[in-house]
């Protein structure tokens, strides 16, 4: 009897180790499977080949020199694209993604980008006239050269955005911010300025502001001011005054 329960005790001594191994193996083996799903279901959610829809999922493809006008794109995740050269004219991009986004030479001429968010993205000579930015962040985007005639341009952010010898030739303007941007030789001709644009430390080193109407512009200096080219149809907001230098020789 005696012999009985010690080999009873000896084949639970040996038993309960192999136990636990395997249980461990088998939770090993559960979460190397849920980490491959998971990690693939990820890395499927990117998918450079997908039309555009909607929601599409583009970060970080190549969509170099493409005809891709009237698409729709609303809330896709373009952030990292590289759309150099590539026609995005009349498309509806609302509330996508286009940070860090290349957009060299691209046109988005017409398109609905309400809410879009450009953040840092690379635009030069891009074309964006006529297009509908309502509510539109280019926060520290770089648009050196970039076409925002006819755009409306209400309550978008460009603060610290690169935006030298950018066009806004009839745009629309309302609490529009350009807070530490470089507005260097920018044109700002015939724009409607329906609400406070704030010049908070912009740069405007013969920025062309003739005939506009700045009355309503907030963060304006006496100092930018008289870097800017002007005229005496150029309204200035109450306590600036008009520089001896202006107008400047036509470049």
């Amino acid at each position: 009897m005696g012999q009985h329960v010690m080999n009873n005790r000896d084949f639970v001594f040996r038993v309960a180790p192999l136990i636990g191994a395997l249980r461990a193996a088998v939770v090993l083996v559960a979460i190397a499977i849920m980490t491959a799903f998971f990690g693939a279901s990820e890395a499927a959610a990117v998918d450079c080949r997908a039309y555009p829809t909607p929601g599409v999922d583009w970060s970080n493809c190549k969509k170099r020199l493409l005809m891709l006008d009237n698409s729709n794109f609303e809330g896709a995740n373009l952030s990292g694209v590289d759309f150099s050269m590539t026609d995005l004219s009349r498309t509806n991009i609302k509330k996508a993604n286009f940070s860090k986004t290349m957009l060299v030479r691209a046109s988005l001429a017409q398109s609905d980008a309400a809410g879009a968010n450009f953040e840092r993205a690379e635009g030069y000579r891009s074309n964006l006239s006529g297009i509908s930015a309502s509510g539109a962040s280019f926060v520290s985007a770089e648009m050196q050269r970039a076409n925002f005639s006819d755009a409306d341009l209400t309550n978008v952010d460009f603060t610290k955005a690169e935006l030298g010898r950018a066009v806004f030739y009839k745009a629309k303007l309302a609490n529009t911010r350009f807070a530490l941007v470089n507005l260097s030789r920018s044109t700002f001709h015939n724009v409607d300025i329906g609400g406070p644009v704030d010049f908070t430390n912009a740069f405007l080193f013969l920025t062309r502001i003739e005939g506009v109407d700045l009355s309503k512009a907030t963060g304006l200096e006496q100092d930018q001011i008289a870097l800017a080219c002007g005229d005496d149809r150029t309204k200035l907001p109450e306590g600036l005054k008009t520089p001896p230098s202006w107008p400047c020789e036509e470049e």
